[in-house]
């Protein structure tokens, strides 16, 4: 039996399995197996040859972002409208045929957006090179899912189960569970909050699927059967994802009104030019990204290329910013003057545990040199001669 026909035959057994008490702990042993087929069903084929030609591009710029839709609901067309790069646009399906790259220009940054082949039902388990196309999606900073405003609402659930089965999680933050594997011990199950959905016994179920029969596993939060199993995998990928509906001229207004007031969604239309600005505000909020300004010592701050720092890479504090201009800078800093909205007071004396904040500005000061011991290549600027009078020298007396 393959991988495949494994995973129908859990579902089978989940859908017809009812829940409740008796039922979760065979319930949570089902969703560790499931979880673990889907991991063997991504790793490539041991001793085979490559799969083929991927999709994945060199990353450019400040940030990525990756189209992901069903075909013909005008991910090419937004492409288009939002860098200026061709992509081909036909009113059949399956147009776009590989990853065509484009980049915006934004509030002084670069964001590369990724135009991907549209997915079908299926997609995770290999159907129209899904495969391939959800593997972008695991590197991109914000996923923008183009939906069809005229089409039903499971269009949206079927593509997020999609990418749920192959270990990326939208607009969700990692479990705060710690997990730490131990060679001898047992299991350690330890809680700072009252759980309603785990339990010890679920958790030994769960960790013997996993052949793991010593660990420590602490929860800081009322997770769930599946927050566990995604810390065991160790592979899930958090993505935040901004639900684009297209094509709202061929609705009403009290349609367009409610998809508006959806979260993390927003109305466009393409073909009428409609709300296309109000799309890349959006995706300037959710990416986070933070723009900080350098300043020379007695100069005006250089308004014209600033570093731009992220949460998703790297983090936004002033040890980052070092690092990002020179990896020898963090050892060379003395401190940093920062005038911002993260500052308390203009000029403000910050560390490299400062948090910075977007347009800051931001003065670096480098520690001192140290001259060379025999001061040799500059001026000195200290004497040889001993501090104390009765340390020096004494000079011969003078012939009379």
């Amino acid at each position: 039996m393959g991988i495949l026909e494994k995973i129908q035959e859990i579902e089978f057994e989940m859908g017809r399995t009812q829940k409740n008490k008796a039922t979760e702990y065979h319930l949570g042993q089902l969703k560790a197996k499931l979880a673990k087929l889907r991991t063997e069903l991504q790793a490539p084929a041991a001793g085979g040859k490559g799969g083929g030609e991927g999709f994945e591009v060199q990353k450019y710029g400040d940030g990525r972002v990756a189209l992901i839709g069903f075909p013909s609901v005008g991910k090419s067309t937004i492409l288009t409208q939002l860098t200026g790069t061709t992509s081909e646009v036909a009113a059949y399906e399956f147009t776009t045929l590989t990853c065509i790259p484009g980049v915006i220009h934004y509030n002084d940054a670069k964001i590369q957006l990724l135009d991907l082949p549209g997915i079908i039902e299926g997609a995770a388990q290999g159907k129209g090179r899904g495969r391939q196309v959800i593997a972008v999606c695991k590197s991109a900073d914000l996923l923008l899912m183009v939906l069809d405003a005229s089409k039903p609402d499971f269009h949206r659930d079927i593509l997020t189960r999609e990418l749920e089965s192959v270990g990326i999680r939208l607009n969700r933050n990692p479990p705060n569970i710690y997990f730490k594997k131990k060679k001898t011990g047992g299991i350690s199950f330890n809680s700072v909050v009252p759980l309603t959905h785990l339990d010890e016994k679920m958790c030994q179920r769960i960790l013997q699927e996993y052949k793991r029969h010593n660990a420590d596993i602490l929860l800081k939060e009322d997770s769930t059967v599946d927050d566990l199993i995604d810390v065991i995998e160790g592979n899930r990928r958090y993505v935040k994802c901004l639900y684009v509906y297209n094509k709202i001229d061929v609705c009403s207004m009290e349609e367009v009104d409610e998809i508006a007031r959806r979260p993390n969604s927003i109305p466009i239309s393409c073909t009428q030019n409609l709300n296309l600005d109000g799309l890349l505000v959006k995706m300037w909020e959710m990416m986070a990204l933070v723009r900080v300004y350098t300043k020379k010592v007695g100069a005006k701050p250089d308004f014209g290329d600033p570093v731009i720092l992220s949460a998703d890479r790297g983090g936004t504090l002033l040890e980052h910013l070092c690092r990002q201009i020179h990896n020898s800078m963090v050892a060379q800093l003395n401190y940093a003057l920062v005038w911002g909205t993260s500052s308390k007071h203009y000029p403000q004396r910050c560390g490299l545990s400062h948090n910075l904040e977007d347009e800051d500005v931001v003065q670096i000061v480098k520690k001192k040199v140290d001259t060379a011991a025999d001061g040799r290549g500059r001026f000195k600027t200290k004497s040889d001669a001993p501090l104390r009078i009765s340390d020096r020298e004494k000079k011969a007396a003078l012939k009379t």
